[in-house]
């Protein structure tokens, strides 16, 4: 049986190893990511009216492209608000005004709203290392993502975005672990998980 030690020190390894990877990916390669995520998600969101997102960082899939890409859906977007004490996000309308926050994040200027407005959301687009076949989702480690899922309303979609080699057969789980229950990749689109919980 795998130990909880085990699990901590086999994700931590998987961590470095994607970021490693994500360092040393060209911008051309991270550019054309960026824009089939795009494409991948607007298909998939076009009927949504409120949906969750955030804004990735530079070597994240869809950096300069997203959230900016959202507007033609005319939907209302939340994106995260990392609290400058504690781990559980807040969120906000994006209204395309961006300024950097906590770590360095960008997000949006707006009125803040709580941990649980993500509830509002049909749909919450998740940042994301690595997943799983089966819905696992292997994030930085912060809890922010697991916490902040736990206030999403029953039944919405939960989506992570990653790069085409980190959609993986299996990943290492806890307990605490949120499944996604669709993924999106470069290549592959937007595509439907058998995850549960």
């Amino acid at each position: 049986m795998t130990t909880v030690p085990d699990l901590v020190a086999a994700k931590s390894a998987l961590r470095e190893r994607v970021l490693a990877a994500r360092r040393a990916r060209p911008a051309a390669e991270r550019a054309a990511a960026a824009a089939a995520v795009a494409t991948a998600l607007l298909r998939g969101l076009a009927r949504v009216r409120t949906f969750a997102a955030y804004v990735p960082e530079e070597s994240e899939p869809g950096h300069g492209r997203l959230p900016a890409s959202f507007t033609q859906l005319g939907a209302r977007v939340l994106l995260p608000v990392v609290p400058l004490k504690g781990r559980e996000l807040g969120w906000a309308v994006d209204t395309g005004r961006l300024a950097p926050g906590r770590f360095g994040l960008l997000e949006p200027v707006g009125p803040r709203l709580g941990a649980t407005a993500v509830g509002t959301a049909d749909v919450v687009v998740v940042p994301a290392l690595a997943v799983s076949r089966d819905g696992v989702r292997l994030g930085r480690g912060g809890g922010f993502y697991d916490r902040a899922l736990a206030h999403a309303r029953p039944g919405a979609v939960l989506v992570a975005v990653v790069f085409d080699d980190e959609l993986l057969d299996e990943l290492p789980a806890e307990p605490h672990d949120h499944r996604v229950t669709a993924v999106v990749t470069p290549s592959g689109g937007w595509q439907a998980l058998p995850a549960g919980h």
